[in-house]
């Protein structure tokens, strides 16, 4: 529950082509209850017509103490100090999965923003679960072995790698998104200036949460420009011929001082793995980048 994903929202809940039965935190650039709260809190900004199930995150075992505040502020949010609704009726995020699955069974699309840990338990909670999903798209991974929170590890991939194995290796139909496909779309801060209205819900939102994301990777990182790797996630769903994607055989690495979520590929002339996976290799930059801020457009007119 972070800025790439609160954009990824801003477009999926107002897309017709889609109906959103639930949203779940997870924790990842923020702990779990931080993670809670940004949910509740971006889904009451919002305000949705039809308003998601939301499911709660716990926190994830082994979890390795990584800080993304310099880059994303305090709350995860730039800092933005919304305030969580405080719903009494909360449920886990596992728990969520499994009741959307049984009620539509083979329909359902779980798109994965973040670590993998929700989907992960609740495939250890109910086993026939992977069977019943039509598919999954994660943003997670790198192909060429460059990470963005180690050497050679993504973030999501590092942050629980017991459950991004436990998932890539389950029987269901699976798209990766990787790190060297999300990076390749870039915004500058002439984005603020393509963005809906500051009257509509989205174009107040955003412009509270993503201009400390600009100024942040400024001045932490030499960039002019910030990457949003969950919206290229949610952009996969409705538009997948902005892809290019081969069928891999890929697993991930759980252990090691240098290569705990290292993503491996096995791409020899004679590969032994069986593909597990649709992973994708190209991506139209241009195009992804405009559709975002042309559907976050569309969001802004609609609320």
């Amino acid at each position: 529950m972070g800025t790439d994903d609160a954009v990824a929202l801003c477009m999926a809940l107002f897309d017709h082509r889609l109906e959103v039965l639930a949203v779940t935190a997870t924790e990842g650039c923020v702990n779990a209850h931080q993670a809670n709260n940004n949910l509740q809190a971006i889904i009451a900004e919002l305000d949705p017509e039809r308003y998601p199930r939301l499911g709660t995150a716990c926190n994830a075992e082994d979890a390795p103490a990584v800080d993304t505040r310099y880059l994303y502020g305090e709350d995860g949010l730039g800092n933005a100090g919304f305030e969580s609704i405080g719903l009494q009726r909360l449920h886990p995020a596992e728990k969520m999965i499994i009741e959307c699955v049984r009620a539509y069974p083979n329909e359902v699309t779980i798109v994965c923003l973040g670590p993998l840990t929700n989907v992960a338990k609740a495939f250890l909670r109910e086993p026939a679960l992977p069977g019943l999903i039509d598919r999954i798209i994660m943003t997670g991974g790198s192909l060429s072995g460059i990470g963005n929170i180690t050497p050679a590890a993504e973030f999501n991939f590092y942050f629980d790698p017991h459950s991004a194995r436990s998932v890539l290796k389950s029987r269901t139909t699976k798209t990766l998104i990787p790190l060297d496909i999300t990076s390749q779309v870039s915004f500058g801060l002439d984005m603020l200036d393509d963005l809906p209205t500051v009257d509509s819900r989205i174009g107040f939102f955003l412009r509270q949460v993503l201009p400390f994301a600009f100024r942040s990777y400024r001045q932490q990182l030499g960039q002019e420009t910030i990457t949003l790797n969950d919206a290229i996630g949610a952009l996969a769903v409705v538009e997948p011929d902005l892809f290019k994607y081969e069928m891999m055989a890929g697993d991930v690495e759980t252990e090691g001082e240098l290569t705990r979520g290292v993503s491996v590929f096995d791409r020899r002339v004679m590969p032994e793995w069986r593909p597990n996976m649709e992973v994708a290799t190209e991506i139209n930059a241009e195009a992804a980048r405009q559709y975002i801020i042309d559907q976050l457009m569309m969001s802004g007119n609609l609320t």
